[in-house]
């Protein structure tokens, strides 16, 4: 048996181990909101029916140059069940492929605005779109590899004004093309507004 094959071999017997575990019910959601509109709850809702969860925060971490940021976090924090482990990474497509338990992601838009940040978008340091596309398609990638059970919550950007900003136009613009791509792939879709939840699409069940 080659490398190539034993590999593959591997991966095929992860993914057969995680299907015996969780079912063949498991799937991919976007839940998607605006700034408090309950889409973080929503999501945690969800993936209640679970043992064990990863919760990925991909944001930036609380400071005390943010006291309300930092407060964000905690409350954040504070719901999450004692049983759910904490993930703080920018690396999302690592996570998820590496995943052996189910993922929620909170958020893609505090991901994305790091990102945009590391990638030198905000200084407009050459090369950054090259690099933005990298990231962002691997973890697409990863995103539609994933064997386990997976949540992922983001913004919703398209129903307010027109940022004034360059950099908020520019924000606005890498989201809103990063939830249709994840939308596509996505089992469920689903737009959390004032609190109530529109199921926009609706293949699988978590």
């Amino acid at each position: 048996m080659t490398k190539l094959t034993q590999r593959l071999a591997g991966s095929l017997e992860v993914a057969a181990r995680l299907l015996r575990r969780y079912g063949s019910d498991h799937g991919k959601v976007l839940v998607l909101g605006g700034v408090r509109s309950g889409k973080s709850r929503h999501a945690e809702r969800l993936m209640n029916r679970h043992p064990e969860v990863v919760y990925v925060a991909p944001g930036y971490p609380a400071s005390e140059d943010d006291p309300e940021w930092a407060a964000r976090i905690a409350q954040h924090q504070a719901r999450r069940p004692a049983n759910w482990r904490t993930v703080e990474t920018t690396d999302l497509a690592a996570t998820v492929r590496k995943a052996s338990r189910p993922l929620l992601i909170d958020c893609l838009g505090t991901w994305v605005s790091r990102v945009l940040g590391e990638v030198g978008a905000w200084e407009q340091t050459a090369g950054w779109e090259l690099r933005l596309d990298e990231r962002l398609e691997d973890f697409l990638a990863a995103w539609v590899s994933a064997h386990v059970p997976i949540v992922a919550v983001s913004n919703e950007v398209g129903m307010g004004v027109v940022p004034a900003t360059v950099s908020g136009r520019l924000f606005r613009d890498v989201l809103g093309a990063l939830n249709n791509r994840v939308a596509a792939d996505s089992d469920s879709v689903q737009l959390v507004v004032a609190g109530r939840v529109l199921r926009l699409t609706e293949r699988a069940l978590l």
